[in-house]
């Protein structure tokens, strides 16, 4: 029989209790960032109808939807008719057409789940992975897409990542860039996709990849010039701004990055013309945050006020953006103090077996007064248990033994110092908080 390997599936993680408690920290704070904005959490199934992710994703993205084969009588067909879900936006759309009679006009909503994509696995790149979205249903106000910026700048700020960019353009823009450029309309897919890679391969990547997109000679040697310029961006964007759909969208695009830049404490805005984004569902400004330092993207989005006439017969305006959470924890882990309490802070001791009863009602009432504790597992002499105190990191040690006892007494043990006292039974959890000072946990 072949020994089974250890190692959790390629582009998924185990996580101990460290660091499961650390991650579990920093959603909290994005869940109390969302809150304090408005927004409400919806909850959608982790696979939906194969039906309701195919066709929403583009080419490339079609290629990751990871299938679930037929069950049961048809498993032996091989055949296809769910899905894990890709990103949390389509079913969020599914769920807002199956309910939209239940909610309010303007729906405010978030959610923090799962995603599943068939991708290949590298640092920071994870078929498994968190998403932590936001978005603004049935508001086409620009002021939708500020809110949706300055939310996830906030939650960026209160975690700590201070140094970000907001990059801002819209797709009205860069219809603009096409028409201004001459690119064919059946080009302008593949054209997007080059420039989008501008910040990543630079002018001669793009060049190279424009070579192989059949343009007009003229296209791809204005574009090639205007991005080999000292100010490629005020060439690019004069360009855009000689079409009339072109200077609506930058002009949309500069109202929404002056109201964000004046709000922000740390992060900074810019309006960059090529930024294209890949989903082909989006329809608007769009946007992508950019970490300081050469980490990358760890947010993006934009308004795509069409996606709902898939699941209904009307648009309603749609404005959102998604964290890229596991890239952000993977920073805030290098920038922050990882160290996190992954045991109770106090620890009660067993002395006999007669004295179990006793020692479960003491941990009782401490964590009835707000005391985490834990009660002695292992049994054995006082010294065994104390070393597992130690070993399992709680900062305080109670021990009740004859004399205690017969006194109405515990005896309270500060591992760190390695001080001890005497105290009323009942006054146990009153020191014990004391003794906690300023700790986060007790």
């Amino acid at each position: 029989m072949t020994k089974p390997t250890l190692l959790p599936p390629s582009g998924s993680r185990d996580f101990l209790p460290r660091e499961a408690l650390f991650r579990e920290r920093i959603f909290t704070t994005v869940k109390s960032v969302f809150a304090s904005h408005g927004y409400a959490p919806f909850e959608t199934p982790a696979f939906e109808r194969l039906e309701t992710l195919s066709g929403k994703y583009g080419e490339e993205g079609e290629k990751l939807i990871f299938k679930i084969l037929k069950r049961g009588e048809k498993a032996a067909t091989g055949e296809s008719d769910l899905a894990l879900r890709y990103d949390l936006t389509v079913p969020t759309m599914r769920l807002y057409a199956h309910h939209r009679n239940d909610l309010p006009r303007v729906v405010r909503r978030y959610q923090i789940g799962p995603v599943w994509r068939a991708d290949r696995p590298g640092r920071g790149r994870f078929r498994e992975f968190y998403q932590c979205d936001v978005d603004v249903i049935g508001s086409s106000s620009s002021l939708a897409d500020v809110d949706v910026l300055l939310t996830l700048g906030n939650v960026l700020e209160e975690l700590g990542l201070n140094g970000f960019t907001i990059r801002l353009n819209s797709r009205q823009a860069l219809q603009g860039l096409m028409s201004a450029y001459g690119v064919p309309p059946d080009k302008h897919q593949s054209v997007l996709i080059a420039l989008d890679k501008f910040d990543k391969i630079g002018v001669d990547g793009v060049a190279a990849e424009l070579n192989t997109c059949d343009l007009p000679h003229q296209s791809t040697d204005w574009l090639v010039n205007d991005l080999k310029s000292d100010d490629w961006e005020a060439n690019v964007r004069t360009r855009i701004e000689s079409n009339s759909e072109g200077r609506t969208g930058l002009q949309a695009t500069d109202i929404i990055a002056s109201h964000v830049a004046s709000l922000l404490k740390t992060g900074t805005v810019k309006v960059d013309p090529i930024l294209a984004r890949g989903l082909d569902y989006y329809t608007g400004p769009i946007f992508e945050f950019i970490a300081n330092g050469g980490a990358g993207s760890i947010a993006g989005g934009g308004r795509y006020d069409n996606l709902s006439s898939l699941f209904m017969k009307e648009n309603v305006p749609v404005c959102g953006g998604s964290l890229g959470i596991e890239r952000i924890i993977m920073l805030l882990q290098d920038q922050l103090d990882f160290e996190t309490q992954t045991s109770a802070f106090c620890y009660v001791t067993v002395w006999d077996d007669g004295s179990q009863s006793r020692a479960l009602r003491l941990a009782s009432v401490l964590r009835a007064s707000g005391v985490s504790a834990e009660i002695d597992l292992a049994g054995g002499k006082l010294s065994r248990q104390l070393k597992v105190a130690n070993e399992r990191g709680c900062q305080v040690v109670i021990v009740q033994g004859p004399d205690e006892k017969a006194a109405g007494e515990v005896t309270i043990k500060d591992m760190g110092s390695g001080s001890q006292q005497r105290v009323p039974e009942v006054n146990a959890p009153r020191v014990i908080k004391k003794l906690s000072g300023s700790s986060s946990q007790i």
